[in-house]
Parts: structure tokens; sequence; C-alpha cells
């Protein structure tokens, strides 16, 4: 038997040695027989045999000592056979993991939002898929549309949920849900014990905007709506969160505009009103990049697709 020069002959000759040959020896190390190693293996003896000489060979390394009715490991055999047994564990547990991640099963999905998911379509997702995919961590970012989308496109975020249907270029898009506007006031506000407002009752209102989320949308909105009643719209720009902006409303610091999930989480000194003139529904995406392969995206994609056929049923 040959015995290599040095550790770098011997790595370079056991990296083209074939994996089954390794597991070959694992068999006859556990059965130290190699007759029932063959046996367990599906395969012939004469075949371990002269599998585990050969690897004995190319390592130049003596494995098993031969004897008459089995065979014993050697002291260096010994230690290979432990090195081995959990180099093969290791392998196959990554396999395994590699498998899961690949059907979706197991991995990380990076969500983008244009707002909180406290309520509303998105929080009924975001349960449902926790519920049948529960070993994918969901990472929830907040943020502008065009902060999102550029996440999209970088690889950073897998999928966005966007208010409006706009054509994002190079990205897929699909229409997901709608949801009605609603103005939030102050309960001490002029309109508070009102059923509903007009555009026409809003016109002289100071109306707050988030610079982040949905507030360039929403800007927009606002906009369009006042000017189409002959008015200029007074809208202040702010850079807070959700929360922060309804408790602006609370204190009497002016108005907003939102959707109709947002009246779905009460905010202490806060009332939310229908518009009655309002036949436009908030349009909501989801944007993500036609590069992305990942089964647990396509899976999320597949339950919100369900989920929007649902609503539009009922």
């Amino acid at each position: 038997m040959r015995v290599p020069d040095d550790e770098d002959t011997l790595s370079r000759r056991a990296s083209r040695i074939p994996l089954i040959a390794f597991k070959q020896a694992i068999a006859v190390a556990e059965y130290l027989n190699f007759r029932h190693a063959a046996n367990w293996l599906g395969v012939s003896q004469s075949s371990v045999s002269t599998r585990i000489k050969a690897l004995e060979e190319d390592l130049g390394i003596l494995l098993f000592e031969r004897r008459h009715r089995g065979v014993r490991l050697t002291e260096a055999g010994r230690s290979f056979i432990a090195e081995v047994a959990a180099g093969i564990e290791h392998l196959d547990h990554a396999i395994m993991m590699a498998g899961a991640v690949s059907i979706g099963t197991i991995g990380r999905l990076s969500i983008g939002l244009h707002s909180s998911i406290a309520a509303g379509f998105l929080a009924d997702l975001r349960r449902r898929y926790r519920r049948t995919y529960p070993n994918i961590e969901l990472v929830i970012t907040e943020g502008p549309s065009a902060d999102t989308i550029r996440q999209v496109r970088e690889g950073v975020l897998d999928v966005a949920f966007v208010l409006g249907a706009l054509d994002w270029g190079d990205c897929h898009s699909r229409h997901t849900w709608t949801e009605a506007f609603v103005i939030a006031v102050s309960t001490d506000h002029r309109l508070a014990m009102a059923e509903h407002v007009r555009w026409q009752d809003l016109t002289s209102s100071l109306f707050l905007v988030r610079r982040g989320g949905a507030g360039p949308e929403v800007q927009n909105h606002i906009v369009r709506r006042i000017a189409e009643q002959g008015k200029t719209p007074n809208i202040r720009r702010f850079d807070v969160g959700r929360d922060t902006l309804m408790h602006m409303v609370a204190d009497g610091d002016g108005i907003t505009l939102t959707t109709n999930a947002a009246a779905h989480v009460p905010f202490p000194g806060v009332k939310f009103l229908k518009i009655a003139d309002e036949e436009e529904r908030a349009r909501f995406s989801a944007v993500w990049s036609p590069h992305n392969r990942s089964s647990a995206l396509r899976h999320l994609l597949d339950i919100a697709a369900e989920m929007s056929k649902q609503n539009q049923s009922a």
C-alpha cells in the first residue's frame, strides 16, 4: 500500500474519492463484516470489498484489519470513520435543509409594507401564511413605496405591498386587494358627530400626511379630490410613523386620509368617517422581481391570490 508524501497529497487524493466509498466504509465499520454491510447496502459483498480496498489504496491508510470472521478497525480507521460519519451527517442535513428551502417550507421571506399590519388584508395574509408555513421567518420592513420597490429590485426584499396599481417596469406586479378610503378626525372635530362626510366638507381642512409609507399616494389622492372641488388643499407632511400621525389627529393638529384597515385599530381620540361621494377604492398591489425564484414567495403570492378571490366573491 502506497503512503502519501504529506497531508496535501492525502487531501488531493481524498477529494477524488466518490462519496459512496465513504458511505460503504461507514457501513463496514458499523457491522465489522463485509457481507453484513453489503446486505444492508443492497449490493454484492465483492463490490464492497473491492471499493474499501481501493479506498485504502487511495488514502494510503489501512482502515480495517481483515480477519477470518470479519474485520476490525485500525486506530487510524477508527479516527477516520468518526470524522467521515460526522461529515456525512452534516452533508445529509445540508441536503435536507437545502431541499426544504427549495420547496419553501423552511427559510426567510422579506416583505416591504406601506403601513402597519395590525389589521386588514395584510394582517390576515400574514396570519394565514404563518399558520401554513410556520418555519418561514417573516422579516417586515415598513417604508415609502419608492424605497421598498428599490429594495425589491436590489434583492433586499422579496416582495413589496404598495398602494396603487402602477406599472413598475422591470418588476412583476399583481393587484391584490382594495379598501375604502376613510377620513380620520379628532373626536372634538366639528365633523366628528356626522355619520359620513363629503369632499366638499373637507376643502378648508388641514390634512396631515406622512412622508413615508403610502404618504405620497395619499397626498396625490387628496390633491386630486380637493382640486375637483375647485379648491387648493392645505397639506402638511411629516416624517413620522402611522401611530404618531394618528396621535397628532387626536390632538386636533389636523385630519388625515387613510383606508378602512386603519378603522379596525382603535386610536383614542380619533374617529373614522366614511366619505359618501368617494366611489374610488384604494388599490393595493404586490410587487416582486421576475428574477426571484423563491418558493416561499410563490406560496405567499398564492395565498394572497386565494384570499383576494374569496374577498371578491364574498
